[in-house]
């Protein structure tokens, strides 16, 4: 059995979870709204403010999706009631980054500044040129949107440059030794 997936889901009072007969299962609270195509696998229970997700056999497809379909439902609660955020900071000489229009300037010692497209519905913030933070309702897009900026230079193991998540630890290495 699926320990995750035999966990019920609690609703807050301003959020609502409708399941339509094409199996898109909607909720929608204070922050938005966001919609998602549950697998024919599991099934939705709603009990007054509480909410729990069932497989329909014991396949092994069904397993898989038990906890992950629980999960998912979970995360657009959670969502649309405080939202998600990433905070990345950018360490090294000359690297910084800013907001213009609808993308994301990051200078990281290329020869270009780079510029990454800010998808809908994320809110990008950047602060002392070096700390963003990216905030949203939807946690896939929140973390994908953080590990592609991480992605144009990550930490480097020598000096620590690049671009890492807030509170990341990066094991150093010791540099080369003069041999006489």
């Amino acid at each position: 059995m699926s320990r995750v997936g035999q966990k019920s889901i609690s609703l807050p009072e301003k959020v609502k979870i409708d399941l339509a007969a094409d199996r898109t299962v909607t909720v929608e609270g204070p922050k938005g709204k966001l919609q998602w195509q549950m697998p024919a696998e599991v099934s939705i229970e709603q009990e007054d403010s509480s909410v729990s997700v069932t497989r329909i056999n014991d396949h092994r497809k069904s397993k898989a999706l038990h906890g992950t379909s629980r999960s998912l439902i979970s995360n657009m609660v959670q969502g649309v009631t405080e939202g998600f955020v990433k905070e990345l900071e950018i360490q090294g000489v000359g690297f910084r980054a800013a907001v213009k229009g609808k993308n994301l300037d990051l200078s990281l010692g290329k020869s270009h500044p780079i510029l990454h497209p800010i998808p809908e519905g994320l809110k990008v913030t950047v602060t002392e040129n070096t700390k963003v933070k990216v905030e949203g309702i939807e946690k896939q897009l929140v973390g994908q949107f953080a590990a592609e900026v991480r992605g144009y230079y990550p930490p480097e193991p020598y000096k620590g440059k690049g671009v890492r998540y807030v509170g990341e630890y990066v094991r150093r290495k010791a540099g080369k030794s003069v041999q006489k």
